[in-house]
This record gives structure tokens, C-alpha cells and sequence, in this order.
């Protein structure tokens, strides 16, 4: 995994530097809400989701700069939602990657216009030529983000998970949607943005898709799991909120035991969708192993 790790490290850089020079500048009138928006995106963090693009995108041999933008406008998302899912109108967290949330670091109002910005960043990243040179394949990609991002991705999902911490709902069914849409939808963008960018065949979209699915389940199960017996010097967020919540998860119905074999299953068949694309697809299933194991 030694060299998993190095791949993983080496692509978080290259995001990182490039959403540096994508993101607009911390000065001017509205330097604040720009500071804000760069401390959200730039921050420590491993960019697994830009990792899965790349990867993915470079098994159907998409252009690699077209990768690293899908890939920075990917990050964006992610940032934008972290920055929703932390207020105190939502899950209410004052820690995030070891460091104050942005609404603690800034003020409410800033992480909201924050997020709201760093959303349409994505967009603007996404749009340009240089990430998709083909109007159609453009118009796609958009339209596919949009959809891991909205009421049939991120915030579907996050509606839900609201309804499940309130206690309306215990059913596995609604909380493996609800993570299906919360967590799972942008990885399976992610899987799918090099497939979109060249119009590759149905059977590499297929198989992107099963291992997305799969994948993004397997790591929401992971995460129940660092909440229940994480270390918070680990995984750098509070722990044991789900508990103290009394908050259906994976872990308080199938149990722990029983989530770890659940996740362990996901993770073996994610793999199974990689088999058409033989020995290339050995870092996404080195992915996979890091994600089942992670300690944060």
C-alpha cells in the first residue's frame, strides 16, 4: 500500500496546485468570502474523489488535463458540501481535517456564500474547452455533476440523512439510499467524467458505474464504522456522534461486526466491475483496499 500511498499524495498535490491557480485570489472588496472559499478547497485533505477521476478517466485514455480540471471541479463540490453539512443548521460540527470548520474559522454567513461560490466554481471549471473540448460531451458532464450534486445526489441525500437523525426512519433500505445519494453520487460522477469527456463505450460505463456503486457504499459504511470506534487524533472530526444522536446508521442496525463483513463484500465486489479492464486497473483496486481500511 506503500505505493498507493505516494500515488494518492502525488495526486492530491497536483489538485491542490491547480485548484490554487483556478480559484480566485484572497484580495479585493471580497477577499474574505475568497479566503474562505480557498481555506475550505485548499485545506489539508486526502482528494480521494479527484483520485478516482483521474484514474478512472485515464483507464478510456481521457486527456489528462481534462482529468485534472473534472478533478479540481470535483474538489470543489466536495468543499462546497462540507462547507453545508458542517453549519449548525446541519450536522453542526466545529471540527473538520484536524482544523476549525469554515463557519468557525470565518463566520456563518461566509462558509454559506463560501460553499454557494465554490459550488458555481465547479461549473465554471467544468464548462470551459479546456476540460471538454466536445460541446455535447460539455453539456454532459455538467449535466451529470448537477446531478450528483442536487436533489438526486448530494443534497437528496443529505434531506435524508436529516430524516434519519431524526429518528422518523430506521429502515436499511432508505439509510443505504440515503447514502447511495449522499456519498455515493459523486463518486460515481467521479467514476464516470473520463467515460463522458470520450464518449467511451457502454461497457466501461457499466462497469464504472457497479464499482461507484459499490464503492461509494463501502466507504459510508467505513465512515459509521470511524464514528463508533474511530480516534478523533485519527480521523481529525468529532466521534461517537451517531450514538449520541441515537441516529440510525449501518453500524446500530447490522452492528459492527456485521457492518465491517457488509462493507468488506462491497469492497470485493467493486473490484469485480474493475476485471474488464485487467492489470490497468490495479490503483483502483489498491482504492479500494485504502478505503475499506482507512483510519480517517
Amino acid at each position: 500500500m506503500d505505493d498507493f500511498a505516494s500515488s494518492l499524495a502525488e495526486t492530491a498535490d497536483r489538485v491542490t496546485v491547480a485548484l490554487d491557480a483556478l480559484l480566485p485570489r484572497a484580495d479585493g472588496p471580497e477577499k474574505r468570502l475568497n479566503s474562505a472559499m480557498r481555506y475550505a478547497a485548499l485545506g489539508p485533505g486526502k482528494r480521494l474523489r479527484p483520485f478516482l477521476t483521474i484514474e478512472c478517466g485515464r483507464l478510456v485514455q481521457a486527456d489528462e488535463r481534462a482529468l485534472l480540471r473534472a478533478a479540481c471541479a470535483v474538489e470543489c463540490i466536495h468543499a462546497y458540501s462540507l462547507i453545508h453539512d458542517d453549519l449548525p443548521s446541519m450536522d453542526n460540527d466545529d471540527l473538520r481535517r484536524g482544523r476549525p470548520t469554515v463557519h468557525i474559522a470565518y463566520d456563518e454567513a461566509t462558509a454559506i456564500l463560501a460553499g454557494d461560490a465554490l459550488q458555481s466554481q465547479a461549473f465554471e471549471i467544468i464548462c470551459d474547452q479546456e476540460t471538454c473540448a466536445s460541446p455535447s460531451a460539455c453539456v454532459d458532464l455538467a449535466r451529470r455533476l448537477a446531478q450528483a450534486a442536487g436533489a438526486r445526489g448530494m443534497a437528496g441525500g443529505q434531506m435524508l440523512d436529516m430524516a434519519i437523525e431524526e429518528g422518523r426512519d430506521t429502515d436499511i433500505g432508505l439509510i443505504t439510499r440515503c447514502q447511495r445519494l449522499k456519498t455515493g453520487a459523486l463518486i460515481a460522477f467521479c467514476a464516470e467524467a473520463g467515460a463522458i469527456i470520450v464518449d467511451a463505450e457502454r461497457e466501461a460505463r457499466t462497469a464504472f458505474e457497479g464499482f461507484a456503486h459499490d464503492l461509494g457504499l463501502c466507504y459510508q459504511i467505513v465512515d459509521d464504522l470511524l464514528d463508533a470506534e474511530g480516534d478523533e487524533n485519527l480521523t481529525g472530526k468529532r466521534t461517537h456522534k451517531d450514538d449520541a444522536q441515537g441516529k440510525s446508521t449501518f453500524v446500530t442496525i447490522l452492528g459492527v461486526d456485521g457492518a465491517r463483513e457488509h462493507a468488506r463484500r462491497l469492497a470485493d465486489q467493486a473490484k469485480q466491475h474493475l476485471d474488464i479492464f485487467g492489470g490497468q486497473s490495479e490503483r483502483l483496486r489498491q482504492c479500494v483496499d485504502y478505503v475499506l481500511d482507512r483510519q480517517s
